[in-house]
C-alpha cells in the first residue's frame, strides 16, 4: 500500500490533480476540544515529561470524491508541518526522540497504544488527528485493512526511530527536552488548542 500511496502523492504533487485548495481544506475542519494525556517514563519508553499527547477526534471531514490523504497533507503543510508520508502505524513500540509527530487518519481505523506498554489504548478513525510530543511511545495493536495514515513533522526537529534500547534511552533523555515547541498546531494553526496545551 505504501508504494501505491507514494506514487499517488507524487503524481498529485507534480500535476496538481486531486490536490485540495486551502479554502476547501479549511471548510472541512470541525472545531474540537483536544483530549490530552501525559504519559510517565516507564523505564524503557521515556515519553515526554512536559508536553501531553493530544487527540482531536473527528477534526477533519472528507469530500465524497478525492483523496483524503491529500486533505491532511495540505492541512499539515499550511500549518508548517512537513516531510509528510503515507502509510500505516508500526505494530511494535517505538518513539521519536528528536521530533514531534502528527498522525492524521485518512482512511480506516486502528487501535493504537500510546505511552509504551503501560500506556493508554486509543481508538483512531478516519478524520482523527493525534499529535505526539517527542518521546511518546506508539504501537498499532490492530488496524483495518484499509488504514491509511498521513504523518508530518514540525520544523526544527530531527527524525529518528527508537525502540527502547538502553543506548537510545540515554541519548533520548537528553534530546527530548531540547525539541522545540512548534509555532503552529498542525490542525488549527497558530491559535489552535495545541499551543495552549504545550505552552508549559
Amino acid at each position: 500500500m505504501s508504494l501505491l500511496e507514494a506514487l499517488k502523492k507524487t503524481f498529485e504533487t507534480v500535476t496538481g490533480a486531486g490536490r485540495p485548495s486551502h479554502a476547501s481544506v479549511a471548510a472541512r475542519l470541525a472545531p474540537r476540544a483536544p483530549h490530552t494525556m501525559l504519559f510517565r517514563d516507564d523505564g524503557v519508553i521515556p515519553n515526554n515529561p512536559e508536553l501531553p499527547f493530544v487527540h482531536y477526534p473527528g477534526a477533519v471531514g472528507f469530500p465524497e470524491r478525492g483523496d483524503p490523504a491529500a486533505v491532511f497533507e495540505e492541512l499539515f503543510a499550511r500549518n508548517g508541518w512537513g516531510d509528510s508520508w503515507r502509510n500505516g502505524i508500526y505494530d511494535y513500540v517505538h518513539y521519536h526522540s528528536g521530533t514531534h509527530e502528527a498522525l492524521g487518519i485518512a482512511r480506516g481505523h486502528a487501535r493504537v497504544r500510546f505511552g509504551g506498554n503501560s500506556g493508554e489504548v486509543v481508538e483512531l478513525k478516519a478524520g482523527d488527528v493525534a499529535v505526539l510530543p517527542a518521546g511518546t511511545g506508539h504501537q498499532s495493536l490492530f488496524a483495518s485493512k484499509d488504514l491509511l495514515v498521513v504523518g508530518a513533522y514540525p520544523p526544527g526537529g530531527k527524525y529518528d526511530e527508537c525502540r527502547g534500547s538502553r543506548q537510545e534511552r540515554e541519548r533520548a533523555l537528553e534530546s527530548i527536552p531540547k525539541v522545540p515547541v512548534p509555532a503552529e498546531d498542525p490542525v488549527y494553526g497558530a491559535d489552535g488548542p495545541l499551543m495552549k496545551a504545550w505552552s508549559g
